[in-house]
């Protein structure tokens, strides 16, 4: 799905030298609850990334996430620019930070990886990808779940087509988030800063109603703040219709009760059913084709347990961002691809907020 806008940009640029013969320098800007998946990432690949920084704007965060890992701690993202000898900085920030900061790093001349979603806003996403290619840099985006043992199976049946004709796919995300949750960081539930449940929570999870299904035609959404004391909503509901006919559903609320119940994706079709489920896409709980294939062998052994929504992607996805850095191959999400996700959710919040439905590409 390529947007008129985005395809005039000029893609020719001489990205800069790959990174060969030393470990490739890495920053992180903001030790808050994510960041625990970045650094153990970092350590998985010891011998190939070397963490040279720390960024928080809260002084003993810090200082404690500096100590823990024995390198310079920052105060802020233009310091730590200007005295870093980074190659790629890590931003762990809140979404709505993230297109101030992440053009900043490709104007020092730095790589950038970006956690979901790539902005909280359409033009803000759009200004991010103008910006690296401007600079010749790499900007990446987190999409850790896509790395997923069980979700690589369900992406390759697909692209089989495994499934013939494919009618249905429901995603549901059933998870809860209490008041002291929000109440934690005061970025939480606000427009400026996070993005409701579809934008914050269940970004992953809208990022696979194109990334199996294939490009949307169009949406009707409805959202909901039915119990938090929060800006944006806790509740969501789509009805998505894909270009290809299929129809399908994303239902979202952080207000399961009493505790996070499921995160799933079921696809209905001619030739074929599959659900990925558990609390975070660990498990297959169905998988039935007309047509067997060797992979089918791996069903049993692709599952696997998680007290964690965030999955165990974060190592693997860094094996993409390293190899593409070394010169190695292109990036499997890069910030085109992080716009993609983002114009679907934009076009479900328009929905929701005008009572219509909307048509995708949002620009033509």
């Amino acid at each position: 799905m390529m947007h008129a806008t985005l395809s005039t940009l000029n893609l020719g640029l001489t990205s800069s030298p790959v990174i060969l013969g030393r470990k490739i320098r890495v920053a992180l800007v903001g030790c808050g609850r994510i960041s625990i998946n970045h650094f153990a990432a970092i350590a998985h690949h010891a011998e190939n990334l070397d963490l040279v920084g720390i960024c928080d704007i809260e002084p003993a965060r810090a200082e404690e996430a500096a100590s823990r890992y024995g390198v310079p701690g920052y105060g802020s993202l233009q310091i730590m620019l200007r005295e870093s000898n980074a190659d790629l900085v890590l931003l762990a920030t809140p979404s709505g930070l993230h297109a101030r900061q992440a053009i900043e790093i490709a104007a020092s001349g730095r790589h950038a990886v970006t956690e979901k979603p790539i902005a909280t806003r359409w033009e803000d996403g759009r200004k991010m990808v103008e910006a690296f290619d401007r600079a010749g840099q790499r900007l990446f985006v987190v999409k850790q779940n896509r790395t997923n043992p069980s979700l690589q199976l369900l992406k390759s049946a697909a692209q089989q087509r495994r499934f013939g004709r494919i009618f249905m796919i429901t995603v549901n995300v059933f998870w809860t988030r209490p008041e002291e949750y929000y109440r934690s960081e005061g970025w939480r539930g606000r427009w400026e800063f996070d993005g409701g449940a579809l934008m914050n929570q269940a970004s992953h999870y809208v990022d696979l109603l194109d990334w199996i299904g294939g490009p949307v035609e169009s949406v009707q959404a409805y959202t909901g703040t039915l119990a938090r004391s929060i800006e944006v909503e806790d509740t969501g509901v789509a009805g998505i219709r894909w270009r290809t006919g299929a129809l399908g559903t994303l239902s979202v609320t952080m207000l399961t009760y009493p505790k996070n119940l499921e995160g799933s994706i079921t696809v209905l079709g001619e030739k074929g059913t599959a659900k990925v489920g558990g609390i975070a896409l660990n498990q297959i709980e169905h998988w039935e084709f007309e047509t067997p294939a060797p992979e089918d062998e791996l069903v049993a052994s692709s599952s696997y347990e998680t007290g964690s929504v965030y999955g165990q992607g974060h190592v693997r996805y860094y094996e993409n961002v390293i190899d593409v850095l070394r010169g190695r191959c292109e990036p499997e999400t890069d910030g085109r691809e992080g716009l993609r996700s983002l114009e679907l959710l934009t076009a479900m919040y328009i929905s929701a907020r005008d009572g219509r439905r909307v048509s995708l590409p949002l620009e033509h």
